[in-house]
């Protein structure tokens, strides 16, 4: 099998073209997450993974959205999922209520905290997101990399396992 990709030596997998390409986009990724994280927890006090549960629930709207779903968004473990809300709940950014359509459940909804930490943050995240993730790429391959990003992320998502 490593015939076929061309790898023979330690060194040729150092230096693979699509090994290289991986690398990079997960190096500038953690780097960005790094940077955009830092920035607002330093000017809002959220983590960039509150901030990601605050733009989910702010996607699903009123009803809110049970654990499980963001869960299964962010990729997390129920119990990790669970810890999260836990302390959004204590900082009076979300809500736990009863589920309409399941009486065991509940469903967790920004409060009118969440939404103005949300809005407060997502105005900051932009500027940081075109001061570094936008001003550096040629503005004629702005459009099609977010295209070819949106893809690459579609996909790797309906790969993934569902939760049960």
């Amino acid at each position: 099998m490593s015939d076929q990709a061309g790898i023979n030596t330690a060194r040729e997998a150092a230096d693979h073209g699509l090994i290289l390409a991986f690398g990079r986009l997960q190096g500038a990724a953690n780097r960005l997450e790094y940077i955009l994280g830092r920035a607002l927890e330093e000017e809002c006090g959220i983590s960039h993974l509150v901030f990601e549960v605050l733009l989910i629930l702010g996607r699903a709207g009123e009803p809110g959205l049970p654990m499980r779903a963001i869960a299964q968004e962010q990729v997390l473990t129920t119990g990790g999922v669970t810890r999260l809300v836990d302390r959004m709940e204590a900082a009076g950014l979300v809500t736990r209520v009863e589920s309409p359509a399941d009486r065991r459940g509940k469903l967790v909804r920004l409060t009118p905290l969440g939404e103005e930490t949300t809005v407060r943050a997502s105005v900051i995240h932009v500027e940081n997101i075109k001061r570094y993730f936008v001003a550096p790429l040629p503005e004629a391959d702005r459009e099609r990399f977010a295209e070819n990003l949106r893809i690459l992320s579609h996909t790797a998502r309906d790969v993934l396992p569902r939760l049960p």
